[in-house]
């Protein structure tokens, strides 16, 4: 039995950033500390340093996409587990190997041709700063050095790596009223 009476727990975020949400076009992921939960770990020489992500998050991306939001990642990180993950996702946009992410901005900004306010970036550290006080809604997870949650809009409830980017991916959900073309028995 479906149950239609549970609330959206997010209900009060989507009203008070609405106008921000509307205007989103372009949303812009960092990965670790956001897509993961920052931890790092060896797995062998084939395909280096390595990471969990978390698939709600990955499937949300996919479903921005379907919104007609274009889907990018933005990452300092270069190792093969990285680059494939978000290769098989076949995201929008997708650079890595940088810490200074400004000019992936600028980059993904001239091709799409659209103004700061159209995009959001999520991300977690200091020299992600330069994006995230520049774009139209900036967010970061809760479990964020405080200097970041000091200067972003929003901070998701969940922490790095435990489905905070699903949690960004839900507020569009339920503002567009969205629901994925699933096949019915």
């Amino acid at each position: 039995m479906i149950n239609n009476n549970i609330p959206f727990p997010h209900h009060d975020v989507v009203m008070k950033f609405q106008k921000q949400l509307e205007k989103i076009q372009v949303a812009l992921f960092d990965v670790d500390g956001i897509l993961t939960d920052g931890r790092v770990y060896w797995d062998g020489n084939e395909v280096g340093f390595n990471r969990f992500y978390h698939v709600r998050d990955g499937y949300g991306l996919k479903l921005m996409q379907e919104m007609g939001i274009k889907v990018g990642i933005i990452s300092g990180g270069n190792s093969v587990g990285l680059i494939k993950r978000f290769e098989n996702l076949k995201i929008d946009f997708f650079y890595y190997g940088n810490e200074d992410k400004r000019k992936a901005y600028l980059e993904i900004k001239e091709k799409v041709n659209l103004s700061d306010e159209h995009f959001l970036y999520m991300a977690d550290e200091h020299f992600d700063l330069p994006i995230l006080n520049k774009v139209g809604l900036s967010i970061t997870v809760a479990d964020a050095p405080w200097a970041i949650r000091n200067q972003v809009h929003y901070i998701t409830e969940k922490n790095s790596g435990m489905g905070a980017v699903r949690e960004v991916v839900d507020l569009f959900l339920y503002l567009k009223k969205f629901s994925p073309k699933i096949e019915q028995f």
